[in-house]
């Protein structure tokens, strides 16, 4: 199993490109099979998870093209559905798989998906897809760890409000919604960006959504979808997580192809926190801006507040800075396991519940570190890049789920980081 070496204590400077948002890139790719034309989508990030996502695709009957070139171009057409079963063995690598549940229903009639897998920081129910689409009229049973679903001619629209909000209840129930008939509304729907990139995706495919990336979205569901080419936005969390890269490390980088405009309210504690974010000609620059950080508190929430997906990489941040911050986490109720490795490197850390209490210290040393989910790999790593002497992250196959060639590209603005094999 690959690990990362660090040696620690190097300012990163130079330019990073950041990729296509994997959180949008995997839902863009289900919606492929809301159609029999080709669906073809531009900046997509080469990471684990999208390898995944199309083995499920092309049991279900896809043709998923790849460009050899790697520009990040990919085709997905589905002529015909071949299979409208998504087994565990797929789906259990990879919880947004479950996705292809309600497109399968809307499209086929029938669908028999596995129970999703992914990263160990929580239940994450599907209670609320489940909730959607039976709204929609789909008849749903669990059986033997499996969504089974039918419906009984077409799925009809419905006026749902979700009880909590939840990015991928919304966005499944809005996929199958473009093909049921008549109007469907979504009240208290999450509103993160890779929302409206995936109905600005639909509508180009023929669907009828207004509203998405607002607490209520309007569906008027179509006859049927068509082919189209969409243009995937630029990651937010691999944006934020390089910018704290530069910070913790007293460096400058400049982030292309990328914007602070879906990066909601980790700019203001980031900014808060003494990390300059300045608009650049291709991006954006980050930096330290005077001296050492200061601690700042901090509180998960949906968007537009601070992203989940950047609280473990905060909490790194937050090791070193002057003061004490706390760190509350609402989404995910496991969502602090990068804190007994922190601790392993020196930070002064403690937790209760879903809080933390972070007492900033002078620096980190390395150590030997593992890693138990996509988010707090990349925090380790960035914990090593900032401190004293050499770390190894252990597990790093987490890292390749949402990061593409995360070593590479810190090496490039000079981080002494490298693979290490077995």
């Amino acid at each position: 199993m690959d690990r990362i070496g660090i040696a620690g204590g190097v300012p990163l400077k130079g330019e990073i490109a950041v990729t296509g948002a994997k959180n949008a890139a995997l839902k863009l790719m289900v919606a492929a099979l809301l159609s029999d034309k080709p669906l073809t989508l531009e900046n997509m990030p080469d990471v684990a998870d999208v390898a995944a996502l199309k083995q499920v695709l092309e049991v279900l009957g896809a043709t998923v093209s790849d460009d050899p070139r790697r520009t990040g171009r990919m085709t997905l057409h589905v002529p015909e559905i071949t299979s409208t079963t998504a087994p565990y063995d797929l789906v259990r690598k990879m919880r947004a798989s479950v996705l292809v549940f309600g497109p399968l229903l809307a499209r086929s009639g029938v669908a028999k998906v596995s129970l999703p897998g992914g990263c160990a920081i929580g239940t994450r129910p599907v209670d609320l897809h489940i909730m959607g689409l039976e709204a929609l009229g789909a008849r749903i049973d669990l059986e033997d760890g499996y969504l089974l679903g039918e419906v009984p001619g077409r799925l009809k629209g419905a006026d749902i409000t979700f009880p909590m909000i939840s990015v991928g209840a919304t966005e499944h129930v809005m996929m199958a919604a473009t093909l049921a008939q008549g109007m469907t509304v979504l009240r208290q729907a999450a509103q993160e960006p890779e929302i409206a990139d995936l109905a600005i995706c639909l509508n180009a495919m023929g669907a009828d959504i207004e509203g998405a990336g607002t607490a209520t979205i309007r569906i008027n569901g179509v006859e049927s979808l068509h082919g189209a080419s969409h243009h995937v936005i630029p990651d937010r969390i691999e944006t934020g997580t390089y910018a704290m890269a530069a910070a913790a490390t007293d460096g400058e980088i400049e982030l292309l192809n990328t914007s602070t405009e879906f990066l909601g309210d980790a700019v203001q504690a980031l900014e808060a926190a003494g990390v300059g974010i300045q608009p650049s000609n291709r991006g954006i620059t980050a930096c330290r801006a005077n001296g050492r950080l200061l601690a700042v508190d901090i509180t998960t929430t949906p968007y537009p507040g601070f992203a989940t997906d950047l609280q473990a990489q905060f909490m790194s941040l937050m090791a070193t800075a002057e003061g004490e911050s706390h760190i509350h986490e609402n989404i995910f109720e496991n969502r602090f396991m990068h804190v007994p490795e922190l601790m392993r490197m020196g930070a002064d850390i403690q937790v209760h519940g879903g809080s933390a209490i972070v007492r900033g210290v002078e620096s980190l040393h390395g150590a030997p570190v593992m890693a138990t989910d996509l988010r707090a790999s990349v925090s380790l790593v960035l914990a090593g890049l900032a401190a004293e002497g050499e770390t190894i992250v252990n597990r790093v196959y987490h890292l390749d789920r949402g990061y593409e060639r995360l070593v590479d590209k810190l090496a490039s603005c000079g981080a002494r980081i490298e693979r290490l094999a077995g």
